[in-house]
């Protein structure tokens, strides 16, 4: 049976009860329904819409990101930065290889399996691609763990949430309810799972470190976090994990 997680709460991963070679880090979220009224209801009045970006910091013994990787010139001339890096993003999907862009234009069960052939390939995190809404049951998005695989020097993976462009469109965690971290195994088993619903503590906030895998005495550890940040910017978030010169 899952546990359910507290906040602060601590549990072992522990491999004589799960196949923890692949785990799979699943985050979702809703948003708190509004009433549109009468006349909304007449007029197809549209849910607003929420884009929040699940990533994850691969930290040292510092809890520091050692390999902050390059950029990559679009053929646009924007610049995508963290391209190989240890930030898995939207524009750095897999660790250590980065494959930026690799889901574009494919659909569900294409991208899945590009997920299987980044992992036959050696990859030992990938991000399963970025959902702009939150719409669907479920996990509204994944980081894969492939835990035998992670190099030693990584001590530490962060998950962290943030609302793109939270700021901008006045939108914050107060809005977002149903919101959750889950931990599960290779054969689907769910192992853990942390529950966070929107409320007054959240508002204004527009970013949540949900959580951490963290090695300890020759094993894993989960433990959930659950602290919220005002900022929608992930940079103001690195710079805590950024040796600055």
């Amino acid at each position: 049976m899952a546990i359910n997680l507290q906040k602060g709460q601590t549990i072992n991963l522990r491999k004589e009860e799960h196949d923890l070679s692949r785990v799979t880090i699943g985050l979702g979220w809703d948003v708190k329904k509004k009433n549109v009224g009468f006349l909304g209801k007449v007029f197809g009045a549209k849910e607003e819409e929420y884009d929040l970006d699940a990533m994850a910091l691969l930290l040292d013994e510092n809890d520091k990101i050692a390999n902050l990787g390059g950029e990559y010139a679009l053929p646009s001339g924007q610049k995508v930065i963290l391209v190989k890096s240890d930030v898995i993003y939207f524009h750095n999907l897999t660790a250590p290889s980065g494959n930026f862009g690799a889901y574009q234009n494919l659909q569900k069960a294409d991208i899945l399996r590009k997920v299987n052939g980044f992992i036959d390939n050696g990859e030992y995190i990938v991000h399963t691609g970025d959902n702009l809404t939150g719409d669907g049951d479920g996990d509204d998005e994944q980081i894969i763990v492939m835990m035998d695989k992670i190099p030693p020097r990584i001590k530490k993976v962060l998950f962290y949430v943030c609302i793109y462009q939270g700021i901008q469109k006045q939108q914050n965690f107060g809005m977002i309810e149903n919101a959750f971290i889950r931990a599960v195994d290779k054969k689907g088993v769910e192992i853990a799972r942390y529950n966070l619903s929107g409320d007054a503590t959240y508002s204004n906030k527009r970013s949540l470190i949900f959580a951490e895998l963290y090695r300890k005495d020759g094993g894993w550890k989960l433990r959930a976090i659950g602290e919220p940040l005002e900022t929608d910017n992930f940079i103001e978030i690195l710079k805590k994990y950024i040796n600055l010169k």
